[in-house]
């Protein structure tokens, strides 16, 4: 399945894409794309309905995130070979992991809006994975029952925040608001093949800045759900977005960012498109 969220902002009602490629309203089914949906029996219940019954929503829509009520935002740098060469840095032993605030989720389409004075926010499309239930110390075995499905994300990031000013963290850096669109769709996970043999691109201003395969990944989902679950409990709504292939603007040479006015528009196979504009902060 392919659920979404769409609607206004704070006002999105849960949705389907139908088998025929239509959208449908779900809301007179549920409130809302909560993570009391994300597990195996109720994301079962939703796939066995007949979508064809469902209202068919018109127009064009706008998404928002494809999950409400998302309690963590754990990311993992460095996940890719190649974007650790191009970084000139070390391919890491064990998984780097840092968090975004909650406050940094945004629409897939949304606007992306920079500090005034920010000169290098930078871009990189990543594979977002959904927890489906609790996980805690899960083995990597077991790991992939604890995935609800797969989305579309942008780790939006200031790069001076983050490595200039960030004390030896990159929280501040990758935390500010509008900086983690996600969506439009959490793809279940029937739907996704091989998590591990995906295409990821991302283009600012038509330009193709990343191009990439989620094959080279040093870390996969089964392995990354089952360490972070060592460290963290893993809740139904919680992302992991699982780092970004080569292409990013710090790697550049010289390096280049996004300013006011620069549209991002990025994809992975499967799990749709973005399109971003750069807004400076007025």
């Amino acid at each position: 399945m392919k659920l979404v969220r769409f609607g206004a902002p704070n006002q999105e009602k849960p949705g389907i894409l139908a088998p025929d490629g239509t959208l449908r309203d779900l809301s007179g089914i549920l409130s809302d794309l909560t993570p009391d949906y994300l597990g195996p029996e109720a994301l079962d219940k939703l796939g066995r309905m007949d979508h064809s019954i469902l209202p068919v929503v018109e127009g064009s829509v706008r998404f928002g995130v494809p999950c409400a009520g998302i309690q963590k935002i754990i990311a993992v740098g460095l996940n890719y070979s190649d974007h650790a060469a191009e970084a000139g840095m070390a391919i890491p032993k064990e998984p780097i992991l840092f968090s975004k605030s909650i406050t940094s989720l945004n629409g897939p389409n949304d606007d992306v809006v920079i500090p005034r004075d920010s000169t290098k926010v930078d871009w990189e499309v990543e594979l977002g994975v959904v927890i489906g239930k609790r996980a805690k110390s899960v083995p990597e075995s077991e790991a992939m029952e604890y995935v609800a499905g797969y989305c579309l994300a942008n780790d939006v990031s200031e790069r001076e925040l983050q490595l200039e000013r960030g004390g030896g963290q990159w929280l501040k850096g990758k935390s500010l608001d509008t900086f983690c669109p996600v969506g439009p769709w959490l793809v279940t996970c029937d739907e996704v093949e091989d998590p591990h043999d995906l295409g990821a691109w991302l283009d600012v201003n038509g330009v193709r800045r990343q191009s990439g395969n989620t094959g080279t990944m040093i870390f996969r989902v089964p392995y990354l759900v089952h360490y972070i679950s060592q460290f963290i409990t893993l809740t139904p709504g919680d992302l992991i977005i699982t780092g970004t292939p080569p292409g990013v603007g710090m790697g550049m040479k010289p390096p280049a960012f996004l300013d006011h006015g620069d549209l991002m528009e990025l994809g992975i196979d499967g799990l749709g498109v973005q399109r971003q504009k750069i807004v400076r902060e007025a």
